[in-house]
């Protein structure tokens, strides 16, 4: 009587199909997770500018501070930065530069990577 079971190398032959099958995956799960991050940098940017439009409409200025938007209840709170991980890192930008004004007209985020297009996310 013989047992039964597979030989050693039968193993190795479909370990090696797996390890081929992850590697054409893995650079598609990547291109996907750097596509959600992107596009939602692109929704937190919309919804602070739009924020920053409304405090103006009802204010007549622009906040000195990210954090008198979540004060007055335009935010919930500052979202995070999908790419840096941080809800500290936007860049605000201010009217008539960096002068002693401060009115923040729009925001950017701090991150210093580039996009998927070749774009630098502080950019957008």
């Amino acid at each position: 009587m013989r047992a039964r079971g597979f030989t050693l190398l039968e193993l190795l032959f479909v370990l090696v199909i797996v390890a081929l099958l992850s590697s054409l995956v893995a650079p598609m799960l990547v291109g996907s997770i750097d596509q959600a991050r992107e596009s939602a940098l692109k929704q937190d940017l919309h919804v602070m500018r739009q924020a920053l439009d409304d405090y103006h409409a009802d204010h007549g200025k622009y906040p000195a501070e990210l954090a008198e938007l979540v004060q007055r209840r335009y935010l919930r709170a500052i979202p995070v930065d999908p790419i840096t991980q941080r809800s500290d890192s936007w860049t605000p930008v201010y009217a008539g530069g960096d002068s002693g004004a401060r009115a923040i007209i729009d925001v950017h985020s701090g991150a210093a990577q580039a996009a998927r297009d070749g774009s630098q996310y502080r950019d957008w």
